[in-house]
């Protein structure tokens, strides 16, 4: 068993620097965040930065945001790096985070085959396209794995007059994956897909499809950082979760993920308090 916290589930993925390894020692931290980050490629190209600055080794755990709470309330990591911001900050208000701060945002977007066969292209208004894909019995792949695009999902078919997960196995699929591994599903099946746009800029099986709904305000994808808290996790690296968060929050940190392009695309925008660019 692993003293410091455990960390064995199947749905867990490491992704981890050439060399670096899980250890107990205070120059390292375990991160636990999101699939979409990870499968943007964000961390190869942050971690590098701050460990050669700080000396402290970052181990991250990318999961569903849902998960990645959870684990962080069974003490199972220092930081989290998540995007659903009604769960963190209840997080937080729970006692288990000492705070969260805002520290990137991008957007969501619906993709979909070339030939769209519930006629969505074009359209802004997110609600509008769920419900017309859902008249239409048109197939969607949902993550259905209380993921943060998970949640967005969901509290977007709740403006609707459409209950998804009545159609089950039907026209509506529920992956219960990352969101690489449900854009694949997707794909396979010809099915409509909302994903986070980092992850959908940095797939590279896009085969014929596209983006067809983007541009509501209610796609808006805010990030966070939060420390847990050394008081409900004695265990917690409080000193090196606290030095991640506040180069990820300093201008330093704010420009390199501000700098970091797929293709020429910028993936994430940085926002934390007091940053201009």
């Amino acid at each position: 068993m692993f003293t410091r916290r455990t960390l064995g589930t199947t749905a867990i993925a490491l992704v981890l620097l050439p060399g670096a390894a899980l250890s107990q020692d205070d120059q390292s931290i375990i991160v636990q965040s999101t699939t979409s980050t990870a499968n943007s490629g964000l961390y190869d190209y942050l971690l590098p930065m701050f460990e050669e600055e700080s000396g402290i080794e970052v181990n991250v755990v990318a999961v569903g945001t849902g998960q990645a709470i959870q684990n962080a309330r069974n003490c199972d990591g220092d930081l989290l790096l998540v995007h659903a911001k009604p769960a963190e900050e209840q997080f937080v208000s729970d006692g288990m985070g000492t705070e969260r701060t805002d520290l990137m945002y991008n957007d969501f977007v619906i993709v979909g085959p070339a030939d769209d066969p519930a006629g969505v292209s074009g359209m802004s208004d997110a609600q509008e396209a769920l419900s017309q894909i859902a008249s239409e019995e048109a197939t969607f792949a949902s993550r259905g794995d209380d993921s943060g695009t998970h949640k967005k999902e969901m509290s977007l078919w709740e403006g609707t007059d459409v209950t998804p997960t009545d159609a089950s196995g039907e026209w509506y699929r529920e992956a219960g994956s990352g969101m690489g591994a449900t854009l694949n599903t997707g794909i396979g099946m010809g099915a409509y897909v909302m994903t986070d746009r980092a992850t959908w800029i940095s797939f590279e099986n896009k085969q014929d499809y596209e983006i067809l709904v983007e541009g509501d305000e209610d796609l808006y994808n805010q990030y966070g950082v939060i420390p847990v808290n050394p008081e409900e996790c004695p265990s917690v690296n409080i000193d090196g979760a606290q030095a991640f968060a506040d180069w990820l929050l300093s201008d330093a940190g704010q420009q390199a993920i501000a700098e970091y392009e797929v293709d020429g695309q910028q993936l994430f925008f940085p926002n934390a308090p007091g940053f201009e660019g």
